[in-house]
């Protein structure tokens, strides 16, 4: 098939892919348009899975948009779709509270033995979210930022040279994942060796048995026990020697971090190994699937490089790496005149907040030259707002620029796999060809 041709058909892949795997997969989707509204559950993965969840999300900000779903495995949640409404929660700390955690957690069905506690500051109101994140905020100021753009250029180029020709292999693994895990075993200081034990625990943090990378809840906390194990030895090491700039050094000399319990330390080992590997990976595939399903904007970007830099912001929104981030009500209140009580768990979509049509014009379009392309909800906002997010934009915009002087063309030429997750709204294959120039 010629490459238009394909690219145009890739274009409607995904109303043709979802009707295939209604029928043929045994995780049926529920048509989002005439399953009750009260019966509409974005906790399940498949949705995600299946690239079905655009329609729901249409659904909810159109008829619901402060939705309350009573019955999910892992409990009952309110979801936030509109931008605003997301904006709202994420200005309110003193009332929507972190404590509770920033995702659904395990099903309520997991005994609680199985389910490991594991604080993190990203999971923490102020003060003490506030003086966590700021003894590591330092790796990711500008002038480190700067210094280590050189370094993400040298490996950008050597990873991009040695991508194989005239053959189809996938991006996922040998540019998104070894580009990340290469800049995140910098920020740790890690043994650069073993640097895809990084990748394997990020992945084992955020998976269920459900999801084909860990057997059972046993193994994924054997697997987190063993990354908490390997890490206290570099503490250990770090601790002895004289302050330096990594994440590990950092914690360890840190006036509010160095007596944090083992569990602390492992959620915040967690946080920063998810936070600095899933988001970015994935938008770097995400970014070459949607030059692929808008063509019109490759050729854009063929005629003006200097659309990178607003590209890379287009691309982390229409991505939305993390599709949503959790709250729980302080205090009995209100939103959009729906009452939510203390103790509820509120989720804020931020995949739903990107593609609102009342704040972001055309919002389902690709386009690299988007206005005001940084107003999306993908870092979020206040706070919380995603510490490494110019890092992020940084080793997407370097990576773009080496592109560029390279190849033609990537060519998606299958269709991707999505991760089976309602949290990471990622990639674990894109099978392409690369076209040199």
């Amino acid at each position: 098939m010629p490459e238009r041709g394909f690219l145009l058909f890739l274009r409607t892949w995904n109303s043709l892919i979802l009707l295939r795997m209604n029928v043929a997969n045994p995780q049926f989707v529920p048509d989002p348009h005439t399953i009750p509204l009260e019966d509409i559950d974005l906790s399940d993965p498949h949705i995600f899975q299946q690239d079905a969840h655009w329609a729901y999300f249409e659904r909810l900000r159109a008829e619901d948009p402060v939705h309350y779903c009573r019955d999910s495995q892992f409990g009952p949640f309110w979801s936030v779709t509109k931008y605003n409404d997301i904006m709202q929660v994420e200005r309110n700390h003193q009332v929507y509270s972190s404590e509770g955690g920033i995702t659904l957690g395990a099903p309520v069905t997991v005994p609680e033995e199985k389910v490991m506690n594991t604080p993190m500051f990203i999971a923490m109101d102020p003060p003490k979210h506030d003086v966590q994140r700021a003894t590591v905020q330092p790796v990711v100021e500008p002038r480190n930022l700067k210094a280590m753009e050189g370094t993400i250029r040298e490996r950008a180029g050597r990873i991009l040279d040695a991508l194989p020709e005239n053959e189809t292999f996938n991006w996922v693994d040998l540019v998104s994942i070894e580009l990340t895990t290469q800049m995140l075993a910098t920020l740790f200081d890690f043994p650069f060796g073993e640097r895809r034990k990084l990748t394997r625990w990020s992945d084992v943090a955020t998976a269920g048995p459900e999801t084909g990378i860990v057997e059972s809840y046993e193994q994924r906390q054997q697997e987190l026990y063993e990354c908490l194990a390997y890490f206290t030895r570099l503490w250990n090491e770090r601790v002895n020697e004289p302050p330096a700039y990594d994440l590990i050094s950092m914690l360890a000399h840190g006036e509010n971090t160095r007596e944090m319990d083992p569990m602390e330390f492992l959620g915040n080992l967690i946080l920063l190994i998810v936070g600095g590997n899933d988001t970015t990976r994935n938008s770097i595939s995400g970014g070459v699937l949607a030059l692929n399903l808008f063509p019109e904007e490759y050729d854009k970007l063929r005629g003006n490089t200097g659309l990178i830099p607003n590209m890379v912001s287009e691309i982390i929104r229409w991505q939305t790496p993390l599709a949503y981030m959790r709250r729980t009500a302080l205090a009995d209140t209100e939103l959009r005149g729906k009452r939510i009580d203390a103790g509820d768990a509120v989720l804020m979509w931020y995949v739903s907040g990107n593609r609102d049509d009342e704040v972001i014009e055309n919002p389902d379009a690709f386009l690299i030259d988007r206005r005001n392309a940084r107003r999306h909800l993908s870092f979020g906002f206040g706070i919380h707002r995603c510490m490494g997010n110019r890092l992020a934009e940084m080793q997407l915009r370097v990576l773009w620029e080496e592109i560029m002087q390279r190849f033609r063309f990537i060519e998606v030429v299958g269709e991707p796999v999505r991760t089976l997750s309602s949290f990471v709204k990622g990639y674990t294959e894109l099978p392409v060809r690369v076209h040199r120039l």
